[in-house]
């Protein structure tokens, strides 16, 4: 908070401000301006501009991807494509940052918020102390994941091309299962402590900072990124196609800075050690699930290496953490006799929520999640 501008003393008066965010309570406008879907960005790239699933242009042309000669190439159009879209979501969210300022005022909450009565200006119109407006960032398991399969298989390794690739999502990996078993067990993935794909989850994060920490707000503030995705990861998979990393159309994606689902085998040692390499302090908060079976935590002893775990992240930096302690076993039972599992409760994305109350494709994400059973 106080690289953003804050004073030491509020920042340290603030703290956790909705899921996984920290605000200046009481003397903060905190705006979250809308979630960014990272890998659709990665598939328009792939497209040339193109939305596959609409056929229409939803970026910009960054070239034919048959025709990079190198990765650095093709993540140079990726970051091209990032930065346009980045600029596209800054004019619209500080477009309906006026029309609230203008149309939609919140009178009792600038009552109770610092500094809005004495500059006689609204919540929304740049009356508290400090005005800061988010951009929520998702899928950077997904998409790191899928630039490591292009990365390594195509432009390294050389043991299929970009057009094999290229067809086979098309295709949603129909008739290319040896392909796709290929990429899920012989590609460096997100969350392993694996330093190959670990550097390229750290560009793609310091890039997402580039393009959104710092963009001028209506306020004379300014952006700032958050990589939290609350339900947003399993509604951006249903406008996504099948991705390189080979996750098949419609699935959820990678919520927040977690792994993708089942992707993390090394252990939830492995996942932290990867997230800590991360500048998690330069975003305003950081989403990190995971989940274990209940016989991990059963013993005392457990208990206390859980402590570490949690412990030993924020050691390295990290931001937030959060657990599920239930079995696959335990989730598909209360899906097919909810009467019997009422009281079953699961981490969602920040928030706790009831299993029954949750539609299907979100007990499915949950469901979906690294099922760990050692530390």
């Amino acid at each position: 908070m106080v690289r953003q501008g804050k004073s030491l003393q509020d920042a340290r008066e603030g703290g956790c401000s909705g899921c996984i965010e920290v605000g200046a309570f009481g003397k903060e406008a905190y705006l979250l301006t809308g979630y960014l879907n990272v890998p659709k960005v990665l598939e328009v790239t792939l497209n040339n501009g193109i939305d596959p699933l609409t056929g229409k242009i939803a970026g910009i042309e960054t070239g034919n991807p048959l025709d990079f000669k190198s990765y650095d190439k093709l993540y140079a159009a990726f970051i091209k494509q990032l930065n346009f879209v980045v600029d596209q979501k800054v004019r619209v969210s500080n477009y309906i940052d006026k029309m609230f300022a203008k149309y939609a005022p919140a009178p009792f909450l600038s009552v109770v918020i610092e500094d809005c009565i004495s500059k006689g200006k609204d919540y929304y119109n740049g009356g508290p102390r400090y005005n800061t407006n988010y951009i929520q960032c998702t899928g950077l398991g997904t998409v790191t994941d899928s630039l490591s399969v292009i990365k390594k298989h195509i432009f390294e390794d050389g043991k299929f091309g970009m057009n094999t690739l290229l067809n086979a999502v098309s295709k949603n990996f129909e008739g290319e299962e040896k392909l796709r078993q290929r990429i899920i067990n012989r590609t460096p993935f997100w969350g392993n402590d694996n330093e190959y794909a670990d550097e390229i989850a750290v560009t793609v994060y310091n890039d997402l900072l580039a393009a959104i920490d710092g963009k001028p707000n209506t306020k004379g503030e300014s952006f700032h990124l958050n990589m939290l995705s609350t339900t947003c990861h399993v509604y951006f998979g249903k406008v996504l196609g099948a991705t390189p990393n080979g996750r098949f159309a419609g699935k959820s994606i990678s919520d927040g800075t977690s792994p993708s689902h089942g992707c993390d085998t090394q252990g939830p040692t492995s996942v932290i050690q990867s997230l800590g390499k991360l500048d998690q302090i330069k975003s305003g908060g950081t989403l990190l699930n995971l989940r274990f079976v209940p016989s991990l935590v059963k013993r005392e002893k457990d208990i206390e290496k859980l402590g570490h775990l949690i412990r030993s992240y924020f050691t390295l930096g990290g931001h937030h953490i959060q657990f599920n302690i239930v079995d696959t076993a335990t989730l598909l039972a209360a899906q097919a006799c909810p009467e019997d599992y009422k009281d079953l409760l699961v981490r969602m994305a920040g928030y706790s929520d009831y299993f029954n109350d949750m539609n299907a494709d979100l007990q499915q994400e949950v469901i979906d999640r690294t099922e760990n059973e050692v530390f």
